[in-house]
């Protein structure tokens, strides 16, 4: 299972959402189950709720996903560098054939989008 924070459950996570905390125990702790931090919403994540950067880089099931030239490229079409870089990172990979799932508290946000959307909210 592959999913993207995108910059909400980021900061749910930081505010103590349970589910949001249970899927980052569960991609601790399962070997098949991966989270993925884009660093744009990771951004947006620690200025909506400062020091959840540094809370969620610190977890060992998070693997941060870095702004490279394919995905600078992807961010700079769209409006909010946070959203874009989670739909990019979401989409299918030699590593993620079927992609991922975006696990978000708004899930209003991805309506219309092509991704699948896993709703954190409580």
């Amino acid at each position: 299972m592959h999913i993207v924070l995108d910059d909400a459950a980021m900061a749910a996570a930081g505010q103590g959402n349970i589910l949001a905390s249970r899927l980052i125990h569960r991609a601790h702790a399962e070997p098949d189950w991966f989270l993925y931090a884009p660093v744009c919403a990771l951004v947006e994540a620690d200025r909506a709720r400062p020091g959840t950067a540094e809370h969620l880089v610190a977890m060992p099931g998070i693997t941060v996903l870095d702004l490279d030239l394919s995905a600078a490229l992807a961010v700079a079409r769209e409006e909010t560098w946070a959203a874009a870089h989670a739909q990019y990172a979401a989409q299918p990979t030699p590593d993620r054939p079927d992609g991922a799932v975006i696990a978000t508290t708004v899930p209003q946000q991805w309506q219309g989008r092509p991704v699948r959307v896993l709703d954190l909210t409580p």
